[in-house]
């Protein structure tokens, strides 16, 4: 069983180097990227169609946040109650946590980069 991971923010600049890069890895990777455009391209240049935010956290082991600064809290506090305990949540945005943007849960484990 290989280990799922919903990348959020898919195809914005950022999302799309890390979906490439996970291209024909081990890992399942379910994509969410609300734009047309990034959905666009992401269908065009690497062949994935996306998945609703509901649908790709059911499950995962882990959640990248590859969104802007803007809304990641937003998105975080959207997503959290969804995820799983023991889910991994990986921002890119290093300020964040000191912002107090992810949500306060014990039972979930950030990895900020």
């Amino acid at each position: 069983m290989s280990t799922v991971i919903a990348l959020f923010g898919a195809g914005g600049k950022m999302g799309f180097r890390l979906s490439s890069n996970l291209k024909g890895s081990e890992f399942q990777v379910r994509h969410v990227e609300p734009s047309a455009a990034g959905q666009q391209r992401l269908k065009a240049e690497l062949g994935f169609d996306c998945f609703s935010p509901e649908e790709a956290v059911k499950g995962a082991d882990v959640v990248v946040l590859a969104v802007p600064d803007t809304i990641i809290g937003k998105v975080a506090a959207g997503i959290a109650p969804s995820l799983a305990s023991g889910t991994m949540v990986i921002t890119l945005d290093a300020a964040a946590p000191f912002a107090g943007h992810l949500p306060k849960r014990d039972d979930l484990v950030y990895f900020v980069t």
